[in-house]
């Protein structure tokens, strides 16, 4: 379909949608009066009509309340039963007092930046932050079959990974979505959330364990009443990746306002986007893909560059629909009718037509140009498609005035789907001259140059495409008690509950062969006139022959026989089991003001068990053969039998007890000197599978005597311990096509098992962080700037190497990494086994640029005017691996990574009783593919190596976004809004790699385009 076509597909369904939100708008505010009569929190009234339940703080003054959306240096209101109306709720601190300032930097995105983002998912408007680097989501892992992360939801601080940051919801623990122990934030009540804190340091003495990056707290309104719901719609300007959103929450208070009850409810449902269809074919009319690569031309000494930057990248071992890849009939190739022909090579490519299958002026795996028609990574999804049911209740009953119980039930379900390739593509099959599909031609040339078989590679595309579903469960439990008493003329404030949830995830494979009985099926000869499988006992399992010479479909019966309805799958189910107690207070009163305490113990255990099939698992106990798994003397016994999806079988718990103690002690509290605190936290973990850990803060503020200047620093010790899936994996199993061998200077398919260790010690981190406040100065009251600079090292970082680094440090003589591979397996598929271990440290240092000004009444027009920036640059992010024959890697600035040098997020918005208007830009700077790479010009270059690879070429384009969006009140009740996201449908900068993927960073870039969404929302 041209562009043109869907374009107009786009607008007739954005025609519709407006239509039935208009619609939709008219029924709403026609609703009874009695609805009307509740005063709303209308979202357009100006700061003075803003009760102080809904205002938040901003980096000025953390302690004022202000409009919500801006940013805070460390403090955020928090009206609770049990906390005073002057006492200050901090995500960064245990602390609860009046007037206290964190250390910590913390951004605060409240409901009114929420809403006027407008994004089906509100992990897509605190991704967007500059400090959350690497963060995964419906638009990532869609090239994988079998991470189990596909569609999943989890954030990422300073580039840490998701395992290094922790997320919270009322500043409680929630049970992990995959054995990572990560939460899929699309599980969360949404509707409910008022605002995220985000503290941007190390929080592990304050809370525990996986803080290292710093903690997302997602805080509700517990105290909600009446009636709001959101309804909005979406589509590309490509006409695809549809989008629904309904969410209805509905508040009341019982009992003399002594009970409260909220109950809210939401559904998304996300069509996705893609894939596209083999060569260079993208979903809609996006035309940016071009098969980049980095071709090796494996020559590391002649003084011209090993890797060269290329477009349209050719795999030259498979096309389409089949090419003889080796041997003396090296170049022939098969069209859709099955008629051979001499295949294009790109690079005036020749065949070499040995045993190698080399080409001759083409580089390692790969030419340029040519026949384009078998590249497979236009056929991955650009966005996993995706449908989510949440939901959630919160039941409050005051036993006292200052003293409420309460429960909670979050039940959840996210069910994604996504397509990693299309087909199945293989290299390297042997075929028997006397194959009866072959064509006369072919067995002839056979017989002329003395050979009875030769290599053979295709895409496959004759066989269904691979699709990947996964669905997540999530029923998560919650009762707590907290309040405020007396004790020895102290007045404390009390927080204690239990959490109990489960996390349930299945993972299916349709689609996807059998690879040994795809051979069998391939291995076709003639017995009493008939074409059938040539081995007998494949016969008696049920092979049916398969014509792979051109694009010929497989019956029913072949394709039952190697793609059975039945496919991989994986079950696993994770329990989180938490408990926790605290209070916080201010015994003493000391000569700048009273110190502040908090301290608390908790309890918390983690389990998992994950069972799966036996064709990928292996035959045992748990995973049985059965009707749908039939044993098959054709399959291996101990798994690893399918194509991609093989899964494994495992189980593994641990428990965690922890205390904590938290000081705040005021130094100065003078007018002439300014105000001064010291803010000390320290923590004792005890872990069953590592024992005894410490962590530690160590802060303070300082308010000068200078109008509005704050300084600020923290040092801290922080944790992070091994997770289920490093200390107990099943091991997972995934495909690896055109994996180099170094020894043979050749491509193979290899299995990479990667397994756990339940011998991994807990990281430590040092984080320090020091910034400068202006605080809201007399001067200019509407301005708030502050600026900070942080440093973070990790040491016995739990990683592992990839499998390319495994071989590459035997091929250099490590030989302590031999024995984890090979790749001339005659016993069983090639392998790479993976495992992780505490080797690695990770060091980084950079700094937040945050600022906001406000305005009322701009040049006398009415209404608010809010400008608000955030920028974060990433001096250094240093991995070193700790291994001999490696060095340090500087990922920042490597835009095939996660890690710009510099990121930004502007945002400007104008607000009036009657409409809002909303500028938004998005941005991050030009980069490298890799800073390991040496650029050299041909002739100039020096030795190229394993750490330092030669290159031609190494850069990639940074990236601006601009999102505009609005609304328009209705009535005071209701309002209709629009949202455009990347307006200027800017495309992707190539990732090229050294395989056959689709070439693209979606960790960075956005993939899918423009995007246009509408919608209706009310609150009464």
């Amino acid at each position: 379909m041209d562009k043109a076509k869907r374009n107009r597909g786009s607008r007739t369904r954005l025609f519709d949608n407006v239509t039935s939100l208009a619609v939709l708008a008219a029924a709403i505010a026609a609703m009874p009066a009695w609805a009307q009569t509740t005063q709303p929190q209308d979202q357009a009234a100006t700061q003075a009509d803003l009760p102080d339940s809904t205002r938040t703080a901003d980096p000025a003054a953390p302690d004022r309340l202000v409009r919500p959306g801006s940013t805070t240096d460390g403090a955020a209101e928090g009206q609770e039963t049990g906390a005073s109306a002057s006492d200050i709720v901090v995500t960064g601190t245990r602390i609860t007092a009046t007037g206290f300032t964190a250390p910590t930097p913390t951004t605060v995105i409240g409901e009114d930046q929420i809403l006027k983002n407008a994004q089906p998912n509100i992990f897509n408007t605190v991704a967007q932050l500059p400090s959350l680097q690497g963060s995964t989501g419906a638009a990532t892992g869609t090239f994988s079959t079998s991470s189990g992360q596909q569609g999943l939801s989890s954030f990422s601080l300073r580039g840490l990974g998701t395992i290094r940051t922790l997320t919270l919801l009322d500043g409680q623990r929630v049970v992990g979505a995959n054995v990572t122990g990560v939460p899929d934030i699309s599980q969360f009540p949404q509707l409910l959330i008022k605002r995220v804190d985000i503290v941007t340091g190390g929080a592990s003495a304050s809370y525990g364990s996986d803080a290292v990056g710093g903690v997302i707290n997602f805080v509700t309104d517990t105290r909600f009443t009446g009636i709001k719901g959101n309804l909005q719609s979406g589509v590309t300007t490509y006409g695809d990746g549809g989008q629904v959103l309904a969410q209805l929450a509905v508040g009341k208070a019982f009992a003399d306002d002594k009970l409260h009850v909220i109950l809210s409810g939401e559904y998304a449902h996300d069509e996705g986007v893609g894939p596209g269809n083999f060569g260079e074919d993208l979903a809609g009319s996006r035309d940016w893909y071009r098969a980049t690569t980095l071709v090796d031309t494996g020559i590391r000494n002649n003084g011209n560059p090993q890797f060269l930057y290329r477009d349209h990248g050719q795999a030259y071992q498979y096309t389409k629909y089949g090419l003889i890849s080796s041997g003396p009939l090296q170049g022939i190739a098969f069209n859709a009718d099955g008629v051979p022909f001499a295949f294009n090579y790109g690079s005036n490519g020749v065949p070499a037509k040995n045993a190698a299958g080399n080409v001759i002026g083409c580089y390692v795996g790969f030419c340029v140009g040519g026949d384009q028609s078998g590249h497979v990574g236009s056929g991955t999804s650009l966005q996993s498609a995706l449908q989510r049911v949440n939901g959630y209740t919160r039941i409050g009953y005051d036993i006292a005035p200052d003293m409420e119980f309460y429960v909670t039930a979050n039940v959840a379900q996210v069910k994604t789907s996504n397509q990693p390739n299309p087909g199945a593509s293989r290299t390297g099959l042997v075929i028997q001259c006397a194959n009866p599909y072959l064509p006369t031609t072919i067995s002839q040339a056979c017989a002329q140059n003395g050979i009875t078989q030769f290599t053979y590679g295709l895409s496959n595309a004759i066989l269904p495409n691979i699709k990947v579903n996964t669905d997540r469960r999530q029923y998560r439990f919650v009762a707590g008690l907290k309040g405020k008493a007396d004790l020895a003329g102290t007045s404390w404030t009390y927080d204690a509950y239990y959490e109990h949830g489960i996390n349930i995830t299945d993972i299916n494979v349709d689609n996807i062969i059998l690879n040994r009985r795809y051979d069998q099926a391939i291995n076709a000869t003639r017995i009493n006139g008939q074409i059938v499988c040539a081995d007998a006992t494949a016969r008696a399992g049920g092979c049916q022959p398969i014509n792979i010479f051109g694009a010929f479909t497989p019956s029913a019966g072949a394709l039952t026989y190697i793609a059975p309805d039945k496919g991989p799958f994986q079950h696993t189910k994770q329990t989180q089991d938490a408990a926790a107690g605290s209070i916080s207070g201010t015994p003493i009163d000391l000569w700048a003001g009273p110190l502040a305490v908090a301290a608390g113990l908790e309890y918390r255990r983690e389990f998992y068990r994950v069972n799966a099939d036996p064709y990928g698992a292996g035959v045992s106990s748990i995973s049985p053969n059965s009707t749908d798994y039939p044993a098959d003397p054709v399959l291996l016994p101990a798994g690893n039998n399918w194509y991609a999806g093989n899964y494994k079988n495992g189980r593994g718990q641990y428990h965690v007890l922890e205390s904590f103690l938290e000081l705040n002690l005021p130094l100065i509290d003078s007018k002439a000197a300014g105000r001064a605190n010291l803010n000390l936290a320290g923590r004792a973990t005890r872990y069953s599978t590592s024992g005894l850990v410490y962590s530690w803060k160590v802060g303070g503020t300082y308010d000068t005597p200078l109008d509005g200047i704050r300084l600020r620093a923290v040092t801290s010790r922080d944790v992070r311990a091994p997770n289920l899936s490093e200390l107990f994996a099943a091991p997972t199993t995934t495909t690896v096509p055109n994996f180099t061998d170094p020894f043979r200077n050749t491509q193979v398919l290899i299995i990479q098992n990667s397994i756990g260790n339940p011998n991994l010690r807990p990281e430590i981190a040092r984080s320090t962080e020091a910034g400068i406040v202006l605080a809201r100065p007399s001067w200019l009251p509407g301005l708030s700037v502050s600026f900070d600079y942080y440093k973070i090292k990790v040491d016995d970082v739990v990683s592992s190497l990839s499998a390319a680094q495994i071989v590459n440090l035997c091929f250099q003589g490590n030989t302590e990494t031999c024995g984890a591979f090979n790749l001339q397996n005659t016993a069983g598929p090639n392998f790479v086994n993976v495992q992780a271990f505490n080797v690695a440290s990770i060091k980084t240092d950079g700094f937040d640029i945050e600022a906001s000004y406000q305005m009322r009444n701009p040049l006398g027009l009415g209404g608010n005017f809010t400008v608000r920036a955030l920028a974060t640059h990433v001096i250094k992010f240093v991995t070193d691996l700790g291994l001999p024959g490696t060095i340090p890697i500087d990922s920042a600035g490597a835009n095939s990574g996660a890690i710009p040098d510099w990121k930004w997020l502007a945002i400007e918005s104008y607000d009036t009783d009657r409409f809002s208007l909303t500028l938004q830009q998005r941005w991050f700077s030009d980069g490298v593919i890799g800073n390991q790479y040496v650029v050299c010009a041909p002739g100039t270059c020096p030795v190229s190596t394993a750490n330092n690879p030669t290159i031609d070429y190494n850069r990639m384009k940074g990236a601006f976004y601009f999102d505009i969006g609005g609304s328009i009140n209705v009535t005071r009740q209701v309002s209709m809004f629009f949202k455009v996201d990347n307006l200027f449908d800017h495309d992707p900068e190539p990732s090229p790699q050294t395989n056959t993927g689709l070439d693209v960073n979606p960790a960075l870039y956005d993939t899918l385009g423009r995007f246009y969404r509408i919608g209706i929302r009310g609150r009464f």
